[in-house]
C-alpha cells in the first residue's frame, strides 16, 4: 500500500517510525527538529509550476509563474493547449519549457497520461512514468511526487542538499552520488519521502540555508 503524507501529523508519525527503524536518524532529528510538511498543488498545474522553475532562481521562477497565472485563469493543460507559443515565450518561458508543457498537455488531452493515477503507483513506477516524458528529469519527477502528490516513498536521490545532509549526518567521507543514494535509503522504505523532509531540515540547520528547491530538471 502506498503511504501518503497529507498532513503534518502524517509526516510526524512517519518520522517517528523512521527513528525507531533506524537509530542513526535520532541525532539528525535532534539537530534538525521536526520538519514541516511541504505540499504544492497536484495535477498539471503543480507539475507545470515545477517545470517553470527548472534551472532558475527562486525569484525568477516566481516572477514567471506570476505572469502565467495572471495571463491564464486557470493555467491548466487546456489553457496551454490553446496558447500560442509566442505568447508563452513573451511571458518568460523558454522554448524548451514551452515544448515540455505543450507535450504534457497533449498527453493529458489524449488520456495517455493520468497524473491522478501516479499518486497510487509505487515510487519507482511513478518516477519512471514521469521521466519518460520529454523535459521531465529525475529531480522534477521526484519533487512532483513528494510535494504535489504527497507520495510517502518518493526519494529525490539527485538532490544535492539531501546528499550533503546524508554525508554529514551519517559521517560519510564524501557526498554520495545519485546512484549511491538508492542503497543508502533502502532502510527507510516505504517512508523515504519523510526521510527526505528530515534531511532537508537537517541541511538547513547545519548549512544555515534552504536546500529544498535546487535548480535541476
Amino acid at each position: 500500500m502506498t503511504i501518503h503524507l497529507e498532513t503534518q501529523s502524517d509526516l510526524e508519525d512517519a518520522v517517528h517510525a523512521l527513528i525507531k527503524r533506524d537509530p542513526r536518524l535520532k541525532p539528525v532529528l535532534e539537530i534538525a527538529g521536526m520538519p514541516a510538511l511541504r505540499r504544492r498543488e497536484p495535477g498539471f498545474t503543480g507539475l507545470a509550476h515545477i517545470v517553470c522553475g527548472q534551472q532558475l532562481s527562486t525569484a525568477s521562477a516566481a516572477a514567471i509563474w506570476g505572469r502565467l497565472s495572471a495571463a491564464f485563469d486557470p493555467f491548466d493543460h487546456e489553457a496551454v493547449s490553446r496558447a500560442r507559443t509566442d505568447r508563452l515565450g513573451r511571458l518568460g518561458l523558454s522554448a524548451a519549457k514551452i515544448k515540455t508543457l505543450k507535450h504534457l498537455a497533449r498527453e493529458i488531452n489524449a488520456q495517455r497520461l493520468n497524473l491522478d493515477v501516479l499518486a497510487e503507483e509505487d515510487a519507482e513506477a511513478a518516477h519512471h512514468t514521469l521521466i519518460a516524458l520529454p523535459g521531465i528529469g529525475p529531480w522534477t519527477a521526484d519533487v512532483y511526487l513528494l510535494f504535489c502528490l504527497g507520495h510517502g516513498d518518493a526519494w529525490p536521490a539527485g538532490d544535492i542538499a539531501v546528499q550533503e545532509g546524508i554525508k554529514v549526518g551519517l559521517g560519510l567521507q564524501a557526498r554520495p552520488t545519485e546512484k549511491q543514494m538508492a542503497p543508502l535509503a533502502e532502510p527507510w522504505r516505504p517512508l523515504r519521502g519523510a526521510a527526505a523532509h528530515l534531511w532537508w531540515s537537517y541541511y538547513r540547520v547545519i548549512k544555515k540555508r534552504e536546500g529544498v528547491i535546487s535548480n535541476q530538471p
